[in-house]
């Protein structure tokens, strides 16, 4: 079974719900409808639907949750997704950038020191060499990035990645392609 249709087949509340009611152990249709609140109507219904797409087996008012379905979906969809794109070619630092940022957005700052310059140093990129910025555009850029601004933006400076005066920023560090 695909993820993709267990994915499906649980976008439906009603389905959901009898799914739940199985794996916390009601085995019958009456148990499932109690447990879910259900009316037994429905519960009929959905457990038909899931019993045909093979994630239930259902023999009169009885009924199984083949659980260990979930799981072998979830593996064969992990075996054929894509791999993760590679953030930098320094496979230390891939390691760290694929810890803390997902979607091109920082999921977190990292506490430790080594690891925190690693997420700067990638983040700096977003300001151009030569560039002065005003706070505002700062901030804006960095919140594409994460909500704490002013720590992304205290950080970037204290790193001597950004460099501040009076209110404008422009990049001073990191690696600059060329």
């Amino acid at each position: 079974m695909e993820a993709g249709t267990i994915v499906g087949l649980l976008a439906d509340p009603v389905r959901l719900k009898v799914v739940a009611a199985l794996a916390l152990g009601a085995g019958t249709l009456t148990d499932v409808a109690e447990a879910s609140g259900l009316p037994l109507k429905d519960v009929a219904l959905a457990a038909r639907r899931l019993s045909r797409a093979g994630l239930v087996d259902r023999d009169g008012h009885a009924l199984v949750l083949h659980a260990d379905r979930f799981g072998e979906a979830a593996r064969a969809a992990a075996a054929t997704a894509p791999p993760a794109p590679q953030l930098s070619a320094d496979p230390g630092q891939d390691a760290v950038l694929v810890t803390f940022v997902r979607d091109g957005r920082l999921i977190s700052v990292p506490a430790q020191h080594s690891k925190r310059r690693v997420v700067l140093e990638h983040l700096v990129h977003v300001f151009e060499p030569g560039v002065r910025y005003p706070e505002r555009e700062v901030n804006a850029l960095l919140a594409a990035w994460h909500p704490d601004v002013a720590a992304l933006r205290r950080y970037l400076v204290d790193e001597a990645l950004l460099t501040r005066e009076s209110g404008v920023y422009w990049r001073s560090g990191g690696y600059v392609e060329v």
